[in-house]
């Protein structure tokens, strides 16, 4: 049994998030309950990322601290999180005293060991504004691709790592006029220095993603620089170098130190001092991220150096499942645009758990994937409502009829066409899920529940109503045995769900209990059928009304 550290990227807390960053959470938290119900050990942890200038820039705007925006976003994201199910997560912030701890702690271990170094630069100042511009807030041209809207730090069309110096035609991010450069004095982690011990991580590694290798050998092949670790900002972490006095940590590089500080914290809380060390310092521990092809480089590249470059033993990245983008009407999902799916919004349409499915069944594990209103129609109705839902319901109702309140006459045995069917399934199933083919994992329950649907119309048990026997006992206990594989592949895309189903099927305890295996033990009474999902509408003009909150009723 090997230990899990399943790590989702931290929403940025300046807004509500849209779908495409909630995609993180929701993958992490259905891998984390996938590998629970499999036995294996596992923590989960995320956080809210708190610090850096749009939020100082917002309150400055605002006229109020920065705490009290991210505060107010923070426990607006942890209420999503419980509507959207999201319990396996333990959820943190970066504001946690223990995470600015631990930051400025792995630092100073850094800088003495000689990867941390000073120099004079010049950066971009924004003589409107009167601040220094970090370098997402200094936007131009690339100088690779020509995109006209890349920012200081990466280009979102081509990827690569930028410096705001280097942008074409580069202007304030905040007032849109032309910054100056001044000089300043700044503290940079000696990054290519890790050059050679990161291309063996990432040639070795054969579980990444075809999108994080080749992205991270691109980045090798072209040349690692010195990352920053410093800015000018107020808010966020003190940067603990000598002499820094007055300058902060990076926010990207204090953040994803997120992924050790929430694991010691939750260590604290559990009053299990020794967490941190069995799963971050024990060979053979298992750090999984779920992040977006935006953030590969910090994960595959950045994150491993510095780990290494503390000299504390952590272990690396074991997988980086990343993926690509979901878009809107033919563009990407951008916060500071305001395009995409907000999760406080979505929840006019439908429940939490229906969203999850929805998102994993549409995850962009390969290529970029389009959201629209009528394939959230067509997955909600057809799939979830017309095949999973409507296989359940009729089979439920048949062996209701048939047993009443008593235990079916099923023993223990599970044999016929969908008990084998359910096991076939099931060994798919977890060959996905086990290779991060979440997006698959969500579409074996419907192909299991269709031919479900196609089996029972052939068997016709209910004729075999009309003189009960053997024959119909058969019938029923192997669609209910199928019915306990969809209960067990169903619980980490909706747990609530898949408990109800696992309860309606005489079943005790829980799915997550199951170790990807029906029970051999009877069943006990079943329970009265209920509809599982409801239907949406299907016009795309009313689920966005439904949407923005136009509309009455929820699906």
């Amino acid at each position: 049994m090997a230990r899990w550290i399943v790590c989702s990227a931290w929403p940025y807390a300046n807004s509500i998030p849209h779908l495409g960053t909630f995609m993180h959470l929701l993958s992490a938290d259905v891998y984390a309950r996938y590998l629970r119900m499999s036995g294996e050990e596992v923590i989960a942890v995320s956080g809210s990322d708190e610090h850096g200038t749009p939020i100082e820039v917002e309150a400055l705007r605002r006229g109020v601290d920065p705490r009290s925006i991210t505060d107010a976003n923070h426990s607006a994201i942890l209420r999503l999180l419980r509507e959207y199910s999201v319990g396996e997560l333990y959820y943190t912030r970066t504001e946690s005293p223990v995470h600015r701890e631990f930051v400025a702690e792995f630092y100073r271990r850094v800088e003495d060991n000689g990867y941390v170094f000073r120099e004079e630069v010049e950066m971009p100042f924004c003589p409107r504004d009167g601040i220094f511009l970090p370098d997402r807030f200094v936007v131009g041209t690339c100088p690779f691709c020509g995109y006209e809207n890349a920012k200081g730090d990466q280009c979102d069309r081509c990827g690569k790592l930028l410096e705001p110096t280097m942008l074409i035609g580069p202007r304030c991010a905040i007032c849109g006029s032309t910054p100056e450069i001044r000089r300043t004095v700044h503290w940079y982690f000696d990054l290519p220095r890790f050059a050679g011990a990161l291309r063996e991580y990432i040639s070795s590694n054969d579980r990444l993603p075809d999108n994080a290798r080749n992205a991270s050998l691109r980045m090798l092949d072209e040349g690692l620089r010195p990352r920053a670790l410093t800015r000018d900002n107020r808010w966020g972490i003190p940067a603990p170098f000598r002499g820094a006095e007055g300058k902060t940590i990076y926010v990207w590089m204090e953040a994803v130190l997120g992924y050790l500080s929430a694991v010691k914290e939750l260590g604290m809380l559990r009053g299990d001092p020794g967490l941190f060390d069995r799963f971050w310092r024990t060979p053979g521990s298992r750090p999984v991220c779920f992040i977006g092809k935006d953030n590969v480089p910090f994960h595959t590249i950045i994150f491993p150096a510095l780990l290494m470059a503390s000299g504390d033993g952590y272990v690396l990245p074991w997988q980086v499942s990343s993926t690509e983008y979901v878009t809107f009407g033919g563009e990407k999902f951008s916060k500071s645009a305001g395009i995409g799916v907000w999760m406080d919004k979505a929840l006019n349409v439908a429940d939490g758990e229906t969203w999850r499915f929805v998102a994993m069944y549409m995850r962009p594990e390969s290529r970029d994937v389009s959201f629209s209103w009528e394939e959230f129609a067509r997955v909600v109705n057809s799939e979830l409502n017309d095949n999973l839902g409507n296989y359940v319901h009729r089979v439920l109702t048949l062996a209701r009829r048939r047993y009443g309140p008593e235990r079916p006459s099923c023993g223990g045995a599970r044999s016929g066409p969908m008990a084998a069917a359910a096991s076939a399934t099931l060994a798919r199933y977890a060959s996905d899920m086990d290779s991060f083919r979440i997006r698959e994992g969500a579409r074996r329950i419907l192909e299991l529940s269709a031919a479900g649907n196609e089996r029972l119309s052939s068997d016709r048990p209910w004729e075999l109503m009309r003189s009960p026997g053997p024959d119909l006992d058969a019938s029923l206990c192997d669609h209910l045995a199928a019915l306990d594989a969809l209960a067990i592949m169903s619980y980490p895309f909706m747990p609530s769900r898949a408990e109800e189903l696992w309860r309606s099927l005489g079943r005790a305890g829980s799915p997550a209990d199951s170790r990807l295996s029906p029970p051999a033990l009877p069943r006990g009474p079943l329970g009265e059928p209920r509809p599982l999902f409801r239907k949406v509408p299907e016009s795309p003009e009313e689920l966005q009304g439904l949407y923005e909150g136009r509309s009455e009723g929820k699906g």
